[in-house]
């Protein structure tokens, strides 16, 4: 059984559905369990600048899938969700990103882990934060990482996880 860390992300149309939408549809891959849920995040854009503020929010999740199953699954919830690749760190229906998977190193064309850019970006570690547990080894890495954000204060709290996804999980985990 693995350990998961996504990250999710939307700043086109209905940005809120789409998060909703796309917990949803995780949440129906086989063999994948959604464990917690953080808060929802309203966040200035990265990168690519001239676009819309995006939500943001992250899963723990627990799953018997290999790394690359596992982005395969993901991939087709993007797709699903209508997610096109015109431009880098451009708007998006929805972004989802493998974070962490247990403490696995992967160094692949289509899947790198730990997350390149995860520690450069408050409007990950924020939502993640939320996740991780105090015995977690990494956890002083991910507070001295936001406390050296830029963007930190570009990230404010825009809804609580259960206000948006409690109806959709068997068990709320917030």
């Amino acid at each position: 059984m693995h350990n998961v860390f996504l990250s999710l992300g939307s700043n086109l149309g209905d940005r809120e559905k789409y998060l909703f939408e796309a917990v949803k549809e995780i949440s129906k891959i086989p063999d994948v369990s959604i464990i917690k849920v953080s808060n929802i995040y309203e966040t200035e854009p990265v990168g690519y600048l001239e676009q819309e503020k995006f939500l943001n929010t992250a899963l723990k999740l627990h799953t018997e899938l290999e790394p690359l199953e596992l982005l395969e699954h993901l991939q087709k919830v993007e797709n699903m969700l209508k997610r096109t690749r015109e431009i880098r760190w451009g708007p998006r229906t929805i972004d989802i990103d493998i974070l962490m998977i247990d403490d696995l190193r992967i160094d692949l064309e289509e899947l790198e882990i730990p997350h390149p850019r995860m520690f450069e970006r408050a409007f990950v570690l924020i939502p993640l934060m939320e996740l991780i547990e105090r015995e977690d080894s990494f956890i002083d890495k991910i507070k001295n990482c936001i406390n050296n954000c830029t963007d930190k204060n570009g990230v404010v709290l825009y809804k609580k996880a259960e206000e948006v996804f409690c109806s959709l999980l068997p068990t709320c985990f917030f």
